[in-house]
């Protein structure tokens, strides 16, 4: 069912930063969901000279145990663990990178009401590098912010914390947009104020229902109004 942007409000009089995640929020997770799930146990499978089940079977629990670590998105943390040339192959399916409707057009929005506008992801260096050079999106943002400058994730209160100290914004008049439930909590107990869930991050899965938090599924719902004002 389509979101209308009532459930999701914004009060854009009250923001003057604007923190954007890039994976699932900006671009669609369906190149990270087929890499890791598919691209990443094939190739390793080859490898090992496994079968492709038995390559899964090693490395989900994995996986599951790096969530939420800056290690889990490491390019190179994995290339050492896997054996493989994890940024190499990335670019064998860069082709699925898209980004999500409506997103130039909120990001030029953005730009023309006066606000501060920074990227803020968990994506390593090289695939931040990768996605900027095939989407072109980097020359929207103020700033760009890897959370692997700070050696810790966006689920970490230090983050916020380095994250202030080196962009200045008051979290009070501060807006996060993220598909990322833990960073969205973590933004919260640091205290940044506007909080917008994206409830749909790949355009092949169905809408999630998000309890916690505003969501939306597109960019459309939340475009700031024409002649609205710098804050």
């Amino acid at each position: 069912m389509e979101l209308h942007p009532s459930s999701a409000p914004v009060s854009w009089s009250d923001v003057r930063t604007v923190l954007l995640d890039m994976d699932g929020t900006l671009l669609d997770l369906h190149f990270d969901d087929y890499f890791w799930s598919e691209h990443i146990p094939l190739r390793y499978a080859e490898r090992k000279g496994i079968a492709l089940m038995e390559a899964r079977q090693e490395l989900e629990p994995h996986f599951r145990r790096m969530e939420g670590t800056i290690q889990w998105y490491c390019v190179d943390y994995w290339s050492d663990v896997l054996g493989l040339d994890v940024a190499l192959l990335k670019r064998e399916v860069e082709h699925l990178i898209g980004v999500h409707p409506h997103v130039i057009g909120f990001l030029q929005a953005l730009r023309r009401s006066g606000r501060r506008v920074v990227l803020v992801t968990n994506a390593h260096m090289k695939s931040l590098g990768l996605k900027m050079e095939r989407t072109r999106l980097a020359g929207h943002f103020d700033s760009i912010v890897c959370s692997h400058e700070f050696g810790q994730p966006k689920e970490s209160q230090g983050f916020w914390a380095l994250l202030n100290a080196r962009e200045v914004f008051e979290p009070q008049r501060t807006l996060l947009v993220d598909d990322s439930l833990p960073v969205l909590r973590a933004a919260r107990d640091y205290g940044v104020r506007h909080l917008l869930a994206v409830s749909r991050p790949s355009s092949r899965r169905p809408a999630r229902t998000v309890a916690d938090f505003p969501a939306i599924q597109t960019f459309a719902e939340v475009m700031p109004i024409a002649g609205d004002p710098s804050p």
